[in-house]
């Protein structure tokens, strides 16, 4: 359907299918006219009515008699008009980019059909679009949802994978692949509607990991009781840091450093140790991570979500366990890769 502004349901429905059906119609119509009043073959009748619509100007198949003279002359006036409304729709559809969207819709829809392990990023604003960028650089799989159709645009434009829709409807994260999703982000404009967004995403999935941004206490609260795993404040999160700047900047500088997607040094990462790795069962010592890999273990979270900052050589090492390391990208990758086996 081609959205236009200033009409409503029945202009809106103006569009390229509403044009074809038309002169199809009219089609239709110049034929069984032209068998009924000149009692021609249906061929006869078709051909008759194609070359009079389109304006082709061949000589008549047959002699008219002054009745079909009459209805050729109403066909000319009602077909003719539809011919040319058809075909410059369609023209205008193909020119102006109509045809290449609806193609990248069906593209979008196929990829909405298979994509797994991404997350739902719930708003496109400014908090939505920055999330966004960085999991773009680091290669990571997500879809968009906004309501605004500028912002799906841009997130369009951006390279994302953007549905116009409510984020806080079921239908909605049915279709954006909540049941394999690795993880919403709800970042929509108000707090009320994250957490409609959060309580939607947790009754459909008890064990989706669920980021809430909140902008008040109250709401961080509610969040939680909605389901959030972890409720984020960008303003409480940007105070604080503004603080840390000025009273410890090498600190805020380092850890910059090693939380930046743009870092090719230096990188921490969180790397989960599968029930039958080798690392399993052993303690950092033994797994001489730091010799191997040249890796530092910066903490050890444990499967109760337990955190153990700044572990002991002899600290144990579970299956289940998240290692937050510090160390080059290429070593982190090969370091996950041996603890997922």
């Amino acid at each position: 359907m081609t959205r236009v502004q200033t009409g409503g349901r029945w202009f809106r429905a103006q569009g390229p299918g509403f044009a074809v059906a038309l002169l199809i119609s009219v089609i239709a119509g110049g034929t069984v006219g032209y068998k009924w009043i000149e009692g021609w073959s249906a061929w006869d009748a078709f051909y008759m009515t194609v070359i009079t619509v389109t304006t082709v100007g061949y000589q008549e198949v047959h002699s008219l008699s002054r009745t079909g003279q009459a209805f050729t002359v109403c066909l000319i006036f009602g077909g003719v008009g539809s011919a040319l409304y058809t075909f410059t729709l369609l023209a205008t559809v193909v020119v102006e980019g109509g045809l290449p969207k609806r193609l990248q819709r069906r593209r979008d829809q196929r990829m909405l059909d298979t994509i797994k392990d991404h997350f739902i990023i719930c708003g496109y604003g400014r908090i939505g679009s920055i999330v966004a960028r960085q999991f773009q650089r680091q290669k990571i799989a997500y879809v968009v949802v906004e309501r605004d159709p500028e912002r799906v645009q841009q997130a369009v434009d951006d390279g994302a994978i953007a549905v116009e829709a409510d984020a806080s409807r079921e239908d909605v994260l049915k279709r954006v692949g909540v049941a394999r999703a690795r993880g919403l982000i709800a970042a929509v404009g108000t707090d009320a509607e994250n957490v409609y967004a959060v309580l939607t995403a947790r009754v459909l999935r008890p064990d989706l990991f669920i980021i809430g941004r909140a902008e008040t206490e109250d709401a961080t609260i509610k969040l939680k009781r909605a389901g959030a795993d972890r409720v984020i404040s960008p303003y409480q999160i940007g105070a604080v840091q503004i603080a840390q700047t000025a009273l410890r900047p090498a600190v805020v500088d380092f850890m910059t450093l090693a939380t930046s997607s743009d870092n090719l040094d230096l990188a921490m990462e969180e790397i989960t140790v599968g029930a039958t790795s080798r690392l399993a069962n052993q303690s950092i010592l033994n797994a001489n991570l730091r010799q191997r890999y040249g890796v530092i273990v910066v903490g050890i979270q444990r499967e109760d979500l337990r955190m153990e900052f700044n572990p002991e050589p002899d600290t144990a090492i579970h299956g289940g366990d998240k290692l937050v390391v510090l160390g080059r990208p290429d070593s982190l990758k090969q370091l996950e890769a041996e603890a997922a086996q």
